[in-house]
């Protein structure tokens, strides 16, 4: 006699890998770059060189995910954090040379200011409000990073909603819309600032790598630097596959 188990819940979906999202910052000379966040142009188009080759296209977040979900693939993601003001002639060129767009997480606190939050410099200009519309009137998606870049997981209650909240404000009265997604400074996320920023009313959310959390208020993504040409380059894309293989061989992107 057959078990009945018409009782029995239904099997859970399996998880899909989350997308390959690269993480850039400014983009100009990095002789000076004690953290590692600064690519040349010539590097940018270079990676963009390699990855165009292979069938990718890179896009802000926003459309990735709707490809996605749309069962659209041969696509990658780019942001670009803290908003620096080189982006507009230094990345913004090679990007459209490439036919990819991007998102770009500006601070809406710091219009037209500089990233004093790196104590060992060097000094880099931030983009002013006339900055963003131009990006955001050229295609480019625009996100938030908070209001002033500060690690959010240290916050009270009421500075973290002024960050998640409060930046999502702003950016709308600016934009004319609120944006659609948020990124953590310095990548850093817990359950309490998630929750926040999905009560703000954000549709995602970017870490870098976001330990246990998951889903699209927790999407990891992969740190370029000058250094990654072809062979490291590749080995970050095969890192990210591993470290999230559950998802299965068809949910890469």
């Amino acid at each position: 006699m057959a078990a009945d188990t018409s009782a029995l819940p239904a099997p859970a979906p399996p998880r899909r890998r989350p997308p390959w999202i690269l993480t850039y910052h400014s983009v100009g000379d990095p002789t000076d770059d004690p953290y590692g966040i600064t690519v040349s142009a010539d590097r940018l188009d270079e990676q963009l060189t390699r990855l165009r080759r292979r069938g990718l296209t890179g896009v802000g977040v926003s459309e990735l995910l709707r490809a996605r979900a749309a069962g659209r693939r041969g696509l990658v993601g780019l942001t670009f954090d803290d908003g620096y003001a080189d982006f507009l002639d230094e990345a913004l060129p090679v990007l459209l040379s490439h036919g990819c767009t991007a998102t770009v997480f500006v601070l809406p606190g710091r219009p037209g200011g500089s990233n004093e939050w790196d104590p060992l410099g060097p000094r880099k200009p931030l983009l002013t409000e006339e900055g963003v519309l131009t990006l955001a009137a050229s295609g480019i998606e625009i996100g938030s990073h908070g209001m002033v870049h500060r690690d959010l997981t240290a916050l009270s209650d009421d500075d973290l909603r002024r960050e998640t909240h409060g930046s999502r404000e702003a950016l709308g009265r600016l934009l004319g819309e609120p944006p659609a997604g948020f990124c953590y400074p310095y990548g850093t996320v817990d359950r309490r600032v998630v929750e926040s920023v999905r009560e703000a009313g954000y549709a995602y959310g970017c870490a870098l790598v976001p330990g246990p959390l998951s889903g699209p208020f927790a999407l990891p993504r992969t740190h370029i630097s000058h250094a990654d040409r072809g062979a490291r380059l590749r080995a970050k894309e095969v890192r990210h596959r591993l470290r999230h293989r559950s998802g299965g061989p068809g949910d890469a992107g």
